[in-house]
């Protein structure tokens, strides 16, 4: 039980943000972003080349004194359009042409404190917090199992916690198939 209270005390703070921000994203609550736009004067037209993009887009960064996204950059395309998309916790960025193909729009959108938040819960931060967010997901199911295991070993919660059990495998089964 003492291992179970202490697990249960150090997992809250990061339980309660994903409890927090899983309930209100599922309600369109998702935070803020303030934004600036940048126009890049090109020697020539971009192309839809991954790699280009990305590397004209950390060098306009480190000219403006601006780290990088936690994650990955990505090459957005619909029909002929494109775009260079690249997210993280603290700042998404986007790099798009324009209709000048020597001009270039490079959006940097910074997260506001909720915001940055739900980009944790989305897998958008950096390898220490997906790291953190697992041990949470392995703690969170060792007090899950931890807990039920106690209280079928009392008398007075067994039939109560099997039927409980029973009633939420059947409410989770329920409500994914009528969502």
């Amino acid at each position: 039980m003492t291992v179970h209270t202490l697990l249960a005390a150090f997992i809250l703070p990061i339980a309660a943000m994903f409890a927090i921000t899983g309930s209100f994203y599922t309600w369109g609550i998702k935070g803020s972003y303030s934004e600036d736009a940048y126009k890049i004067v090109l020697s020539k037209p971009l192309s839809a080349d991954i790699a280009v993009l990305t590397q004209l887009a950390e060098s306009e960064l480190k000219s403006l004194k601006i780290s990088a996204p936690e994650g990955k950059p990505k090459l957005k395309k619909f029909g002929r359009d494109y775009y260079l998309e690249w997210t993280g916790s603290s700042k998404d960025l986007i790099l798009k042409p324009t209709k000048n193909d020597l001009v270039a729009r490079l959006i940097i959108k910074n997260t506001s404190w909720y915001r940055h938040l739900v980009q944790l819960h989305k897998a958008k931060g950096g390898t220490a917090f997906k790291v953190y967010a697992v041990i949470f997901a392995i703690a969170l199911g060792l007090l899950l199992l931890s807990g039920i295991i106690m209280a079928l070993q009392v008398p007075k919660l067994k039939t109560a916690t099997i039927v409980s059990s029973l009633i939420g495998f059947i409410s989770f089964i329920a409500f994914i198939l009528y969502s």
